[in-house]
Formats: C-alpha cells, structure tokens, sequence
C-alpha cells in the first residue's frame, strides 16, 4: 500500500510539474484559485513547477527503493507541507477563507498528508535494520 501510494503521488505531483514547466499558461488557466493569485508570471509558474517535479521524481525513487530514497521523501514532503501552510495562511487572510481551504483540499492539502504519512510512518528502521546496524557497530 505505502509504494501504491507513492507511485501515484510521484504520477501526480510530476504531472503538475511537468504541466507547469511546459505548459504555464494553460496550467494557469484551469487550475481554480490560481487566477486570483494573481497576473501570470511564466517564471515562477516554471518554478513552482520545478519544485513539484521534484517533489515528485522523490515520490518514484521511493517507491522504487524505500529504505534508501526516504531523505528524498521527506525534502519533498517538506516543500509540499511548507506550500500547503502558505495556502492555509492566504485563505485565513482572505476574504473567503473557507471556501478557499474547501476548494485546495484535493490538489493541496491531500497530497501534502498523504507525503507527511509516508515520510513519517517510513522514519523508522525495522527491528531487522536496527539489528544489522547494532551488529555491525
């Protein structure tokens, strides 16, 4: 279950970003609540890209190997959580704060839990890990 669901934050998170680098004006356009971010700025939607690629391609090495990629994990789970406590601070400040919080919960706030359960629940070292480390100590 835990690679599931790192392999479809890695598709999900790498689409955007990948959507963002490439395709920013577009992105800009479909994506509720981006507009009232603001006019469109190509370099920081390529930016913001950049990180959730990354964000992303850290899910997959994960995934692909979870005893060794989980730093990768959590400096991605890190950026998504610092990303996410920005959005909650701009809805508590706005002027529809609710609606706001309600409308970033799919594509915010759930994949920035689904990131922090992984890295936190991947933190420790099994039993045999930490017997192969005392051994070799």
């Amino acid at each position: 279950m835990v690679r599931v669901l790192a392999w479809l934050q890695a598709a999900l998170l790498s689409a955007n970003g990948l959507a963002m680098l490439f395709a920013g004006a577009w992105w800009y356009g479909v994506v509720p609540g981006v507009t009232a971010t603001g006019p469109y700025n190509p370099h920081f939607v390529r930016d913001i890209g950049a990180a959730y690629l990354v964000a992303g391609v850290s899910h997959a090495a994960f995934a692909l190997r979870p005893r060794h990629a989980w730093p990768a994990l959590a400096a991605a789970a890190a950026f998504l959580t610092l990303h996410a406590a920005i959005h909650v601070f701009d809805a508590v400040c706005g002027t529809r704060p609710l609606q706001d919080a309600a409308r970033d919960v799919a594509g915010i706030y759930l994949p920035t839990l689904i990131a922090l359960g992984l890295a936190l629940t991947q933190a420790r070292p099994s039993h045999k890990e930490m017997r192969h480390a005392q051994s070799h100590a």
